[in-house]
């Protein structure tokens, strides 16, 4: 049987960002994932946001991680010239009563260590997004936009250079405790292998509760069942009427139909949330639901030409109805997995957290792993 120090479960961007970490410092490290090229699930089929870190909780790995990750990206982008736009977001209040969210958001924000954050009154809204009618918005400059696909080059690079191996059409099929380590089967360009793994990385994203639940653990019971939720986008034909990113205040499972200027030059509408049994990537929402949500706070949406883009799945653990959800990053030796280490529900504000995401599971590998 084939032998491996580290084997890390998908090649999306947080899989990558690992990847490229831990073979800075460490030997035999390869990285199995079951499509053709690495990212083309949710890494690929995104906003390509860098988000500032004020939507999650403080204190939650998604808000240390997202505020770390924003500055370790713009690092990158600048040093390994990657392309990237610093355009500051305006997160809206449409409403009087949706103002007191915006104060929420703020707060977080400040708690986060956010930098730069305003209030924006509507005078101050018209200076910034001429177009936008709006009774207060929240300003946040550390915001930007990235090419997924640039990034996750930058990292694959990475483990090219540090002589990690990506074995695409790859897939894991079983996981199974071995005396020291794990017997990882699965299926190779059609053949079938196993290789022993003194660790294994679960980074698989859309299925990462089900690699989860071959190594033997209660998904359910532990809270690492995902729920698929999914996200259409429109794209505005002709001259963008924005030039920097506009959310709504949040309601539901998403951030809400948002406007996002590309690095084309082109402006997105969405993603909206639903939840699904399948998972595509077809945008099949209704051009009228998008026109009347980005009307809401656009008005001049309403004689403007989109046409429906693309979509996206998100690897909730969040279902219907549920509360915030963090990001499950663990290592599982306490339920007998010695080596096993989960990373489960790498939504948003995954791609602007996988820089810092790295570092979290380098630290964890050495403190709690490495023998």
């Amino acid at each position: 049987m084939e032998e491996a120090n580290i084997v890390i479960v998908g090649a999306g961007v947080v899989g990558l960002a690992v990847a490229a970490k831990l073979s800075e410092k460490y030997e035999s490290v390869f990285i199995f994932e079951k499509n053709s090229r690495f990212g083309q699930e949710t890494s690929s089929h995104n906003s390509g946001v860098i988000h500032s870190g004020i939507h999650y909780p403080p204190r939650s790995l998604k808000a240390r991680l997202c505020v770390k990750g924003n500055l370790m990206l713009y690092e990158i982008c600048e040093k390994y010239k990657i392309p990237y736009k610093k355009l500051g977001k305006l997160t809206v209040a449409i409403e009087e009563e949706e103002i007191e969210e915006l104060d929420t958001l703020m707060r977080a924000g400040n708690a986060n260590g956010v930098e730069g954050l305003q209030m924006l009154d509507r005078e101050g809204v018209k200076k910034f997004e001429p177009n936008v009618e709006v009774e207060r918005a929240l300003y946040s400059p550390s915001t930007g936009i990235i090419e997924p696909d640039e990034l996750m080059s930058y990292f694959y690079s990475k483990t090219q250079k540090n002589n990690a191996v990506l074995a695409t059409k790859t897939e894991v099929t079983g996981l199974r405790k071995a005396e020291n380590g794990f017997e990882v089967a699965g299926e190779s360009v059609g053949e079938k292998f196993k290789v022993a793994a003194k660790t294994v990385v679960n980074c698989a994203g859309l299925y990462s509760d089900k690699v989860a639940a071959m190594a033997g653990l209660d998904v359910d019971r532990l809270g690492y069942r995902l729920h698929h939720c999914k996200g259409d986008y429109f794209r505005l034909v002709g001259k963008p009427p924005v030039k920097m990113l506009v959310y709504p205040v949040p309601k539901g499972p998403g951030l809400g139909i948002h406007l996002t200027p590309d690095l084309a030059g082109t402006v997105k509408l969405g993603p909206n949330a639903y939840y699904v049994d399948k998972i595509d990537y077809e945008a099949r929402s209704s051009e009228e639901e998008f026109r009347k949500d980005v009307e809401r706070f656009l008005p001049l949406i309403k004689d403007r030409q989109i046409q429906a883009d693309t979509a996206g799945v998100r690897p909730k653990l969040q279902g219907p109805g549920d509360s915030f959800k963090d990001f499950v990053i663990r290592h599982e030796a306490d339920r007998g997995l010695f080596g096993l280490i989960n990373l489960v529900g790498m939504e948003s504000p995954g791609l602007t957290a996988a820089p810092a995401i790295a570092e979290f599971v380098l630290e964890m590998y050495e403190n709690q792993v490495k023998r």
